[in-house]
């Protein structure tokens, strides 16, 4: 996800920060009603297109997919009580609950589901995470236009039950099944807003725990209220929650500690001064942010010297530890670490798929290997600009990587911090030389970040290509599915051929440090890092 993150989350920019309101009389203060404050902005309330943390966790707690994920990755209902699954993995049957509605009243049904995922997979809808649908019966066709759209693994058989057909395998199938874009659609509210749809508030129709309201489609500040139509609405327990978008880290402790905010994120000192607070929170994110080596604008960039040089010359140790001074840590690598183990030898993946020289700081080398790469170029100089958010915490770690760029020879770096949307935009548009990028894993699984990075996946911005690399994805996602122990080697295999090509070049793993107000509760923060559940959240009176 990105920048989640990526769940395309900003990681870098994301805060998120909960408040108590002030109650005005004694009918209000019998509400449970919360302030939300998130560090970037939305982009989309259309599970089909929407890529970034902010909207998914808006999305995925006003709507609902077959499951819900909890603590630990941990399978919950959702719009189905029941599954069965073939022996051969490929075939599943999912049992739809009837009490089941959409905000509007509609009945929520099988054909819901059948139509966004249909919807998802058209190449016209340009989502970004039909990739994800790879391994569903004629997915991967109809994504390259090869395949009828309603040839797709997904079948209605009347209101309350849905058949799902895989060609393959999919070890993290249920895991998929909770994750926004897996989620259902009204194909009639749909239709009427047409390009519109999830643009604004107004513009949706939602079958999930809230109901969003106030979003236009460009303002900072929204609010999502308790869905009267929710078939679980008497666990509930929030009566609303009102948004807004806070982007300074110092604003946000300021309204903390004059008690007008329950939560806020920590950064740089701040984070010192309060680690010993009793409200003191710190969650390690599986959320890596990365350089982007746009190597279809630039073609300096193809040069695996010039690469290296570029990574090799960021002081990792010194950003995570005097910059971002969160928690934060030094990459291993792509993937985050503590996302998935070696099933036989229990080792994390990231020990095993780590290749040091990839994440390393070696200032000397670095300048050699710019100097060779820059002559094998025909160039005496490099000029790039870097691409990123304008959080707080995103223009400081901008700088940052401008200074120890700038320390190679011949090597000039001039800056581009522009609000979220706007990042994601020119991102995918392809419209920069470097980006510190981001991306949070979708589900607990190691493929959820190397499948980004395959040759053609539209969250390939810089377009770097190895055939060794899809091969091993390929292996680990077909003939070696359902054999873990292969499937776990073959993951490593794409990780090392990733890291010593330097295809992209890993910063740090995020870590969120925060203060919470005791009287807020309840909050359920999936294990792999990818977005907050309010449904359990309460106020303690």
């Amino acid at each position: 996800m990105k920048n989640h993150k990526n769940l395309k989350i900003s990681v870098i920019g994301a805060l998120i920060a909960v408040m108590l309101a002030g109650c005005g009389n004694k009918k209000e203060s019998q509400k449970e009603i919360v302030n939300m404050s998130t560090g970037t902005e939305i982009t989309s309330l259309d599970s089909s297109t929407a890529i970034d943390d902010t909207s998914l966790t808006q999305i995925s707690n006003s709507n609902e997919g077959l499951y819900r994920i909890g603590n630990n990755s941990k399978i919950l209902p959702g719009i189905a009580t029941h599954s069965t699954e073939s022996k051969d993995g490929k075939k599943y049957v999912f049992t739809l609950r009837k009490n089941a509605k959409w905000s509007n009243g509609d009945k929520v049904t099988a054909q819901d589901f059948v139509y966004a995922w249909q919807r998802t997979v058209n190449p016209k809808t340009a989502s970004e995470f039909a990739y994800l649908y790879s391994g569903i019966h004629n997915a991967d066709k109809i994504s390259s236009g090869k395949a009828p759209v309603k040839t797709l693994g997904i079948k209605a058989n009347g209101k309350y039950k849905l058949t799902v057909t895989l060609d393959t395998p999919i070890p993290y199938f249920k895991l998929l099944m909770g994750f926004p874009s897996f989620f259902p659609q009204n194909q009639k509210v749909v239709e009427k807003y047409g390009s519109k749809y999830g643009s604004t508030s107004k513009d949706m129709v939602y079958n999930g725990p809230f109901v969003q309201k106030g979003w236009t489609g460009s303002n900072l500040s929204w609010k999502m209220v308790k869905n009267p139509n929710y078939w679980d609405k008497s666990h509930v327990k929030l009566s609303q929650m009102n948004f807004q978008t806070i982007k300074d880290s110092t604003t946000g402790l300021n309204l903390y500690n004059s008690k007008k905010l329950d939560e806020t994120t920590l950064t740089g000192s701040q984070v010192a001064q309060y680690k010993t607070n009793k409200n003191f929170v710190s969650r390690k994110l599986a959320q890596t942010s990365y350089v982007e080596f746009n190597q279809t604008k630039n073609s300096s960039l193809k040069n695996k010297k010039i690469r290296q040089a570029l990574s090799l010359s960021i002081n990792r140790d010194q950003l995570t530890g005097k910059v971002l001074a969160d928690g934060s840590e030094s990459a291993k690598g792509f993937v985050s670490s503590g996302l998935m183990k070696n099933p036989k030898t229990g080792q994390d993946f990231s020990a095993q798929a780590e290749v040091p020289s990839a994440v390393s700081y070696n200032l000397p080398k670095a300048k050699k290997l710019m100097a060779e790469g820059l002559k094998e170029e025909g160039k005496k100089t490099l000029t790039l600009n870097l691409l990123n958010n304008d959080s707080d915490v995103g223009k400081k770690a901008s700088e940052f990587l401008q200074s120890d760029w700038e320390k190679l020879p011949g090597v000039k770096i001039t800056l581009t911090n522009i609000p979220y949307k706007s990042f994601l935009t020119d991102e995918k548009n392809k419209k920069f030389d470097v980006a510190l990028s981001g991306w949070a894993a979708d589900f607990s699984d190691p493929i959820s970040f190397l499948q980004i990075l395959t040759s053609g996946n539209a969250q390939n911005n810089g377009g770097w290509k190895n055939a060794d690399y899809d091969k091993a994805i390929n292996k680990a996602d077909t003939t070696d599915a359902t054999n873990p122990e292969k499937r776990f080697a073959d993951m490593v295999q794409a990780e090392k051929i990733l890291m010593q090509d330097q295809g992209v070049a890993p910063i740090y793993q995020s870590t969120q440090a925060q203060l919470w107000n005791q009287n807020v509760k309840g909050l359920v923060h999936n294990s792999a890092g990818i977005y907050y559940d309010y449904k359990n959240l309460t106020v303690k009176k």
